[in-house]
């Protein structure tokens, strides 16, 4: 397939592992914490958290993206409670227990496999290339510079830099107007249906679905990705 002359690339579960498969995280999370857990097994309290976790973000507003620590604690608050009812657990779990994953997932992060050289050829063949990041300024910058991404891109876009992101209309227009290219001309990719799928092909961009974990799509999603790849490494031609 011909390359495009502009593509906007999603970062986190795109470019980075980053928040992909969060129960498994909170299991080993729990662990180191299972002498404070009373009555619960890791297992119990893992699960309850990230079962709170899930239907939180999915109707969460856009502000708690920019307080990701608050957020957080919260979710694990809400889990704990759920959970234990009146049983007690020490008052500060929750924040302990939040802090430790978001230290956990830091430590744990990395560049999937060939996408700084699938980037780098990418733009080496000349297409523009927008980075497009939901998230709060400073997180979000420091993973750009702890990955050696921003000489990468001719646009970075950062939700808590510009004070709007995905699944805005306003965020894919801005990052093509800053590029000088049309939908017709752009590719959007990234790991969520919502953001890197619905909203791109709304607007007549070629919407690219990245599912690096092999999962497939969701049972009864109506979403149809133009395309759906597994690696960056991918769109490139011959790939």
């Amino acid at each position: 397939m011909e390359l495009p002359r502009a593509m906007l690339i999603d970062m986190d579960d795109t470019i980075l592992s980053a928040h992909g498969h969060p129960e498994i995280a909170w299991n080993i999370v729990a662990t180191e914490f299972a002498g404070e857990l009373g009555q619960f097994s890791p297992r119990q309290v893992a699960d309850a958290i990230a079962d709170t976790a899930r239907g939180f973000w999915a109707v969460a507003g856009a502000e708690w993206r920019l307080k990701l620590a608050e957020a957080r604690a919260e979710v694990v608050r809400r889990g704990l409670a759920k959970l234990a009812g009146g049983a007690a657990l020490p008052a500060d779990l929750a924040v302990r227990l939040a802090e430790r994953f978001t230290t956990y997932r830091d430590e744990q992060m990395f560049v999937f496999p060939g996408a700084h050289d699938a980037i780098d050829a990418l733009k080496a063949r000349g297409v523009k290339l927008a980075l497009v990041t939901n998230g709060a300024a400073d997180i979000q910058r420091g993973k750009i510079e702890r990955f050696a991404l921003a000489h990468r891109f001719d646009h970075i876009q950062i939700e808590g830099e510009h004070g709007f992101g995905k699944p805005e209309e306003r965020a894919y227009r801005h990052a093509m107007d800053a590029l000088g290219v049309t939908a017709g001309e752009t590719w959007m990719i990234g790991d969520n249906l919502e953001w890197e799928v619905v909203v791109p092909q709304r607007l007549g961009i070629y919407a690219i679905w990245i599912d690096v974990h092999g999962d497939g799509l969701p049972e009864g999603t109506s979403v149809r990705p133009d395309r759906i790849i597994r690696s960056l490494t991918e769109l490139l031609p011959g790939e």
